[in-house]
């Protein structure tokens, strides 16, 4: 057998083992036992355990007898998850149409959707709008929203009133205006008043 002869087994010996060794690995069987006992699985920890669940409630103290209305209204709020409904009163005094009240509602609710907030807003009469608010969480926002509008006086949700700090009650508002009115009407009797409950 002569050098070449030599070198072209080896040469083909090398380029033929890796293969018998790939050929081998097709045909080997890996066997796992069904027996898992001694397996101890870290990945699973107590946030893992605890993910997609509902946190528990965070019941309010026992005796509420010793707490005032606004406290348990507070208490009650902080667990309402759901959508809330409110009316927005208008500056009295300003004449509207319906058109506007309507176009006031609507810019309010483009406005607050472009911010995240979902709430709409419809107008109910020329001094009153209505809005759905889909979450409470956006409450604080949609007060400050609201509030810095020039249009709205206060917010009503059930018995709770958000005005601007320093500006009175609503009810002193229209007295305020009504008697106006009346010593107007008593200077000039020709004069008629609007009807400020007009239906939208």
């Amino acid at each position: 057998m002569n050098f070449k002869g030599v070198t072209t087994f080896l040469l083909s010996l090398l380029l033929l083992s890796p293969n018998y060794h790939f050929a081998l690995a097709g045909k080997r069987r890996i066997h796992i036992t069904d027996d898992l006992d001694d397996v101890y699985d870290e990945e699973e920890d107590d946030d893992w355990k605890s993910w997609g669940k509902k946190p528990s409630p965070s019941f309010p103290p026992s005796d509420i007898s010793q707490m005032d209305p606004s406290q348990i209204q507070d208490e009650m709020m902080k667990r309402h998850t759901g959508p809330v409904v409110g009316f927005v009163k208008l500056r009295i005094g300003d004449l509207r149409t319906p058109d506007a009240v309507a176009e006031i509602a609507m810019k309010w609710t483009q406005v607050l959707k472009t911010g995240a907030v979902g709430v709409k807003f419809m107008g109910v009469d020329l001094n009153t709008i209505m809005f759905n608010l889909e979450n409470i969480t956006d409450l604080e926002e949609l007060k400050e929203f609201v509030l810095d509008q020039y249009e709205a006086y206060e917010i009503k949700m059930g018995d709770q009133l958000f005005r601007r700090p320093g500006d009175p009650p609503l009810d002193e508002v229209i007295l305020k205006l009504s008697s106006e009115k009346d010593k107007a009407k008593n200077a000039n009797p020709q004069e008629t008043d609007g009807n400020l409950k007009t239906e939208l």
